[in-house]
Formats: C-alpha cells, structure tokens, sequence
C-alpha cells in the first residue's frame, strides 16, 4: 500500500495571489482527490471534503526549508515530502516525493461546508463515508457495482442508536465484495477490514517463508541483502542473474529520499560486471508494493531506449465517474549507471500488488521484451486515498488509474506472457517452484 509520511511545500511566485501566498494565508482546491487546502503565514491545513462533509485532515506546521525551498510544512503523522511547482491558469502542482504524479490546485474560497464541524453520530459517519466512496472511487462499473442500491439496501441499518460495531459490520459488508486490495477500514479496537482478490492456489502469508526458502534452493550463492532487506540478489548458476524484491518500501528507515540513494547505491552494485550474464530474472510475486518510483528507477538500469511506462490519472468528477483528469505521464530513460540490457524474465503473481503492478507495467515497452511468467498480478495500481470518519476512523480507497497504450489492468491485473502455477500448495509440498523454473528456461534458451 502507499502511504505519506512527511511533508515538505516548496512555493514558487506564480501571481500575484501566488507572490501573497509565501507569507500570507491562501485557500485552494484539488482536481479531483477532495482536498480544500489552507496555507497560513506558519502552518500548511488539509481539508477532506466531500458534498455532505468537511473534515480537518492533515496539519503541519512551518520549519526551516532545505536550500531551493521557499517554506517547508512538517507534519507529525510522517515525512513525506510535497513540492508545490507553478503551472498554468494560476494553478499549481502538489507532488509528493514518492508518486508518478502531481495532484492539480486552483485557488479558491472557504467552502460553507467547512464553517461548521460535520456531526458524529452513527448516521453521520455512514453517510461521509458513503459519500465519499460515490465521490472518488473511480471502478464502480469495473466491479459491476451499483453502489447507489448498496448505499440505498445500507442506509437503514443504521441509527442514531447503532454502536460502533454495527457501523463497521455494515460499511465493511459494502465494499468487501469488491475484493479491492486498496480499500481499507481502521476502526481502532472495534476492528480493521482489508479487502483482497483471492484465487484458488493463492499463498497464504503463514507459507510465505517455506515458498522464500524454495527459491534459494535454486541460488549458486548466498543470498545478498540490500535496501534494508527489501532488494535480494544472487545468482542462477554462473550467468544468469536474480533479483528478487520483496517490496518498493522501506528502503531506508529515514524515508523516500534516503531509500532512493540506497536504491541507487544497490543497483550499481547488482549489476557491476551484468554484460557477462546470459539473462536475468526478476522476482516479485510476493510483493505489497509501494513507491512507483522505485520502480521506474530499476526499470531505467534496464532499458535500452526512452519509453513511456503509462500515463497517470484520477478520477476528476464527484458525480460522474467517467470524467478523468488530464493525464501525467511517467517515462523510463536510459541510465548510464551499471544495467543490464540482455534478455530478462518477470515472475509475477495474485501477490504482486500495488507498486509490484506498476513496475511490471513499466517494463512492458522495453526491448528487448521482458517476459512475463507466472499468473495474473493483483489487479490494483493507484495510490490509496486515505481518508477520515467524524468518529476518528480512517478508511482508503483507490480513484486513480494507470494508462499503458489506452488499457488499464485494474480488477484482473496483468496477465502473464507464459502461465504457471506459482507458489501452489501441491508444488509448495513437492519442493518445486515450476514458474522459476520456467522462467531460467526461458532466458537460457533467448539469443
């Protein structure tokens, strides 16, 4: 899943309204997301607001900005960081270090909304949250759910005298059958809901360690930890290389940044002395996901040429949700750091989630073609819009989606090239791993 975690806003003079912003208070708005946004002489306010509520989210309070910066916000919830850049009409980009895009704000006015606190009350919370699932969640269509009738069969289910338990049974009950790994509730001790697409020989998370040790079994040396243990490297015989990550998070225990050089500093040392290898293989079938950049930044140690890895967008209308910001694209460049250009084969899996989907969409334009090997991906690819009940409850849903050639994966996930079986029960307990098996095979024999 991806996440936030501490906050730095670099402002650059755009208008004049812009010029004021630097040192005085300025009210803008998100295309799409629901963010009302207010920046003060000292602190930076995040707003979730959606037609029936508005909800005070993130706050962060001005510190000393590193050089280049013109104000720098630090929150206490963690540290990612935002750059706000100037754009075109008087609006501007928020990005935050760690994803493919920018979200899009114009200035604007306080809404009414915000002039009063949105009551707590069982009825209150259903509703924020019924709300904002109409307002942002982009695969209503996709999921073949009318989420209109599911909110209308709900709604009177609960009362001003509901406890907290049947509000969770009942908004938990909406949106599990969607089986959408980005969707989450956090209901502190009353309970938390994760949704998930399940398959028939899916690996349970007690067999994880069994289907990591299978795998070594086939390395001609240890195993070589990187990226705080989250990069794994070592070799398939003499001349064929193996990478497997384990997730695009938690580089470094000092956040995205730091994670990037560690990263960076990984590769060159992974694949130092790569032109002799016959081929490679990239494992990550069992990976939660995490910062797309990561991604995008192994991709570039393998490309030969510049391509478009996919164009990014979210959902823009509260009420329609065919109506899709504009899109933002993200491109692979050749590094000219160590790489590897030769033959390359991916193994994906149902845990193949999140940044793991994006990574492999990523590779799909690179040349030589990268082999995908194994089953389907999860099917989840945007970054989880995190949001908060009256009640202090926070849940997530995804309203973005990423774009390869017009297409999009979400539900299914991407589809292998060669399909196996990975990580199944009867191979689990045979000692066999037949889609990396598979998958040496296929770069032994590729000219």
């Amino acid at each position: 899943m991806k996440r936030l975690h501490w906050v730095l806003v670099t402002l650059l003079p755009l208008t004049s309204h812009v010029s004021r912003l630097t040192a005085q208070e300025g009210s803008w708005k998100t295309e799409g997301y629901g963010y009302y946004l207010e920046f003060r002489s000292d602190s930076l306010f995040f707003h979730e607001v959606t037609a029936v509520s508005c909800i005070p989210s993130y706050k962060a309070v001005k510190v000393d900005p590193p050089a280049g910066a013109r104000a720098a916000y630090r929150m206490a919830q963690g540290n990612a960081i935002f750059l706000l850049i100037p754009t075109d009409g008087g609006r501007m980009r928020l990005h935050r270090n760690g994803a493919a895009s920018d979200m899009i704000m114009a200035p604007t006015t306080r809404p009414a909304m915000c002039d009063r606190p949105t009551t707590d009350t069982p009825e209150s919370n259903f509703d924020v949250f019924a709300t904002t699932w109409a307002e942002q969640y982009g695969f209503f269509d996709l999921k073949k759910a009318d989420w209109k009738a599911i909110v209308a069969a709900n709604r009177p289910r609960i009362t001003s005298a509901s406890p907290a338990e049947s509000l969770f049974a009942v908004i938990s009950s909406m949106i599990e059958p969607l089986h959408d790994a980005h969707t989450f509730i956090g209901a502190g001790q009353v309970g938390r809901f994760g949704g998930l697409r399940r398959t028939t020989n899916m690996l349970e998370r007690a067999d994880a360690p069994k289907a990591y040790a299978l795998t070594e079994t086939f390395l001609s040396q240890p195993v070589h930890k990187f990226c705080n243990g989250q990069l794994e490297f070592s070799m398939l015989g003499q001349d064929i290389g193996y990478l497997r990550l384990r997730s695009f998070s938690g580089y470094h225990p000092e956040g995205y940044d730091a994670g990037l050089i560690a990263l960076e500093a990984a590769l060159d040392t992974i694949f130092t002395g790569a032109d002799t290898w016959k081929g490679m293989v990239i494992d990550v079938r069992i990976n939660g996901g995490g910062a797309d950049p990561y991604g995008l930044a192994i991709a570039s140690r393998l490309a030969t040429q510049p391509y478009l890895a996919y164009t990014k967008e979210a959902r823009l209308d509260p009420v329609d949700p065919s109506q899709w910001t504009p899109g933002q694209d993200s491109r692979v460049l050749p590094s000219t750091r160590p790489g590897f250009r030769g033959n390359v084969a991916l193994l994906t899996g149902v845990l193949s989630i999140s940044a793991a989907e994006t990574f492999t969409q990523a590779l799909m334009h690179r040349a030589p073609k990268v082999t995908r090997v194994g089953e389907n991906t999860q099917g989840v690819f945007s970054d989880v819009l995190v949001r908060s009940l009256p009640n202090g409850w926070r849940f997530g849903l995804p309203n973005e989606r990423f774009v390869t050639d017009g297409k999009t994966w979400d539900g299914p996930g991407i589809p292998p090239d060669v399909e196996v079986p990975v990580f199944a029960k009867a191979d689990l307990d045979a000692g066999k791993d037949v889609a990396l098996a598979k998958a040496i095979e296929i770069v032994s024999r590729k000219p």
